[in-house]
């Protein structure tokens, strides 16, 4: 797993939140994260009255996120011009089948450029960079950069245009994927299981499990244990990211331990990022004893116990 380096000026949002000026970064670490976070960005979009451009070489009924279950006719969006779904190959790679950045500046100025006089409000644009790096010739990383720099310094200032740039992360060494990362403002992320502004749920994703964030108080037990339950299913280990919880009540705890309990053996819920006074509680009470709880990775380092 590579972590993010926690770095000041970036602004980590979910999906939904991403608006005008935004030039986001997503380094998936598996399709049902990009599913989570590409598919609520293009249907929302389309439905209300932005053009989506998705540059890709997968068909539009194959998108991330707009299986059958959505009902969206992609068919009738692309022949309104809503939805335009635009190959590498027309985008950015030039006859020899290398990237080209000036290519992908001028479709980005192209497609942004026509938008307001086709009636569009505001223009999100996504671009799969995993497709680039699977290239026969692979994209010389300066030029490729470069290119983000210039991405960005165009959608920034836009009132009309977003973007979000995406890779699967096991597409790209690591030193690479954090010099593409921060070529962005925005870091995106998967909208919130749970949020009233006191706790906050979200799903996270190697490991799997769930970041918990602010209070949980008995007026929040069943919301937490629901989708504590619901991520459970179907998964060998879950983990909680607990690094921002800054309270737990004991009905809480006895909420964990209860799960837990009901675990099979070998296979734990693990506790990470511990804020101290949360920890400080767990093991007053003891049940950070319990078989099936393991405390996980610490703040400031990679998970290490309970690892799989």
């Amino acid at each position: 797993m590579i972590s993010e380096r926690e770095t000041p000026w970036f602004d980590t949002r979910p999906v939904s939140a991403v608006r005008p000026g935004d030039h986001g970064w997503l380094a998936y670490r598996g399709f049902e994260e990009r599913d989570r976070v590409i598919g609520p960005f293009v249907r929302e979009g389309l439905q209300t009255n932005e053009k989506v451009v998705y540059v890709t070489d997968a068909p539009a009924d194959r998108l991330p996120g707009l299986g059958p279950r959505h009902r969206i006719d992609l068919d009738a969006y692309g022949r309104a011009g809503q939805l335009r779904v635009i190959s590498l190959q027309d985008a950015c790679l030039n006859r020899r089948g290398e990237f080209e950045p000036a290519m992908m500046l001028d479709t980005i100025g192209r497609e942004v450029g026509g938008a307001f006089a086709q009636g569009f409000r505001a223009v999100r644009l996504t671009t799969d960079h995993s497709g680039l790096m699977n290239l026969p010739e692979p994209p010389d990383f300066g030029r490729m950069l470069g290119c983000e720099h210039r991405v960005g310094d165009a959608v920034s200032p836009s009132t009309m245009a977003m973007a979000i740039c995406q890779i699967d992360r096991h597409a790209c060494p690591p030193e690479k994927l954090l010099a593409l990362r921060d070529t962005h403002e925005v870091l995106v992320e998967v909208n919130p299981e749970f949020d009233d502004g006191i706790l906050k749920i979200v799903r996270t994703f190697e490991p799997d499990g769930l970041r918990v964030e602010g209070e949980l108080d008995a007026a929040r037990h069943s919301v937490f244990a629901e989708q504590l339950a619901q991520v459970s299913t179907e998964r060998r280990r879950v983990h909680l990211d607990l690094s921002r919880l800054a309270f737990i009540d004991l009905g809480g705890l006895h909420l964990l331990a209860r799960h837990a309990t009901g675990l099979p053996a070998g296979e734990p819920l693990v506790l990470d990022h511990l804020a101290p006074d949360v920890e400080s509680v767990i093991e007053m009470v003891g049940w950070h004893r319990l078989p099936g709880l393991a405390r996980g990775g610490r703040p400031g380092r990679p998970d290490t116990e309970g690892a799989s």
